[in-house]
């Protein structure tokens, strides 16, 4: 049986580590992808020619709620999973964690379980689970449900220890007010990636969190303490810290791309940025409304809300992202990029090989139209 061998030519090519010009893409099903100049494409090769735009490796997404006109939440099931994995693919996603966000403790037990069968059925694309809550603070709930929003229990912590056992990776974002400094110590060391969010601790508090094991931060700038002249709170802290890696909602509706700027600027590892879609039932899809949590959330303007105007989520894909931060924050493409791949990845216990053309099966072309057109490694 032959394998198909093709060059893709006339764009930047970025590895998910830096940026290639002057370079072709060559992908085979026999030997993955290679970078070469343009000058050593093989003689007879079967060629693309691409009038500019930009080639990466599939996008690593930590933050997945929903897509495909479903939400987690709602049925976390395999087959839920399933229309979830399938909507992002084509949206350029290579890897993701599905994300429950705060829920009672039998959907939280449904969701693990969902995800376990889904890596079981190797659902392309699915590398773990993320626990938005329970254990959040009803101060910062945003469009959390604050009457699930709870302390967490021993018998919590050993169901997360589990389930770190069972699945590649497994975030959990918590907030101090809920989570002691003794149970984040457990949870790190067994494993699970802890990240603050919702939350409303002080400056010090975050840093203890800090130094007990928590290495990220949920949605940077939403839902938590601000930065202030006297309170510097959670943004002060993580803006602090060198080994921290931080989400963020690059929509220009969750944070303006000027404050963007000033964190790039003011952070001591602003390399450990990385980009969410914070994605809920609306990606990939064309429906206006969903249900989240027994409430109506409405799709007008790429927002999504309450109706009371909280945000729920996002309506957001994460090439837009990845051009908002080119064309309004001002990111390099070498840089920005790596906010989308490389980076998140390296949060990962497990990439699943995501994150680098090297080792990902999918990959993505960014047409200058602003067209994104996803492809698998099938030289297709």
């Amino acid at each position: 049986m032959m394998t198909r061998t093709k060059a893709f030519t006339g764009a930047l090519i970025h590895d998910g580590h830096r940026v290639h010009t002057g370079h072709a893409l060559i992908v085979s099903q026999a030997e993955g992808f290679r970078i070469v100049p343009i000058t050593e494409v093989p003689e007879g090769c079967e060629t693309e020619a691409l009038d500019g735009g930009l080639i990466t490796p599939g996008f690593v997404d930590l933050q997945v709620n929903g897509g495909g006109g479903v939400l987690f939440n709602d049925d976390p099931s395999v087959d839920t999973l399933h229309t979830i994995a399938n909507a992002h693919a084509l949206l350029g996603t290579a890897a993701f964690l599905p994300t429950l966000i705060t829920d009672t403790p039998d959907r939280t037990r449904a969701a693990i379980e969902a995800v376990a069968s889904a890596l079981d059925d190797r659902v392309p694309g699915i590398v773990g689970l993320h626990l938005e809550g329970p254990h959040l603070s009803v101060s910062r709930k945003g469009a959390h449900d604050g009457t699930l929003i709870r302390p967490m229990t021993d018998e919590d912590v050993e169901l997360l220890v589990r389930a770190a056992e069972r699945l590649p990776n497994l975030k959990v974002t918590i907030a101090p007010e809920n989570a002691t400094l003794d149970q984040m110590r457990r949870l790190s060391e067994a494993g699970v990636i802890l990240s603050l969010g919702h939350t409303d601790a002080d400056h010090a508090t975050c840093h203890a969190a800090f130094d007990a094991g928590v290495r990220c931060v949920t949605h940077l700038f939403n839902a938590m303490s601000q930065l202030g002249s006297r309170k510097p709170g959670l943004v002060g802290a993580t803006l602090e810290r060198d080994d921290v890696h931080a989400g963020l909602i690059a929509d220009c509706v969750h944070v303006h791309p000027a404050t963007i700027r000033i964190a790039l600027a003011a952070s001591r590892a602003p390399e450990g940025i990385f980009l969410v879609t914070d994605a809920m039932a609306p990606a990939g899809s064309d429906i206006d409304h969903f249900r989240l949590n027994g409430r109506d959330v409405f799709r007008k303007a790429e927002r999504l809300t309450l109706a009371d105007g909280t945000l729920a989520g996002a309506d957001l894909e994460m090439a837009k992202a990845l051009r908002v931060m080119i064309d309004q924050v001002g990111d390099g493409i070498g840089t920005a990029v790596r906010r989308a791949t490389s980076t998140p990845a390296a949060l990962l216990r497990d990439t699943g090989g995501a994150g680098t053309l090297g080792a990902s099966t999918r990959w993505a072309i960014h047409l200058p139209t602003g067209k994104t057109v996803t492809r698998r490694l099938d030289a297709g």
